[in-house]
């Protein structure tokens, strides 16, 4: 999947990410994009070290929930972090 796929799948995981921890009225597409993106890494890295395997970049639906687990988590963090400050 080329980089428009990445984007496009970035920001729906993203968007629902920020639905499902209450912050998606404080972010816009870009902050979607960007939590879902780097949620797609950080649950395929936990996948990795749970189940064992490599990266894979195809998008199917198991990666969109192992995508979709690491953006809750990364917004999750980023709530805590954001109240502590």
């Amino acid at each position: 999947m080329g980089l428009i796929g990445w984007i496009i799948g970035g920001g729906i995981v993203g968007w629902l990410a920020s639905m499902i921890t209450g912050r998606n009225a404080q972010q816009g597409l870009i902050g979607n994009i960007l939590a879902g993106i780097i949620g797609a890494f950080v649950g395929g890295a936990l996948y990795g070290l749970l189940f064992g395997g490599g990266i894979n970049f195809e998008w199917n639906i198991t990666s969109f929930i192992v995508a979709l687990i690491g953006a809750v988590i990364v917004l999750a963090v980023w709530n805590f972090i954001s109240r502590r400050a």
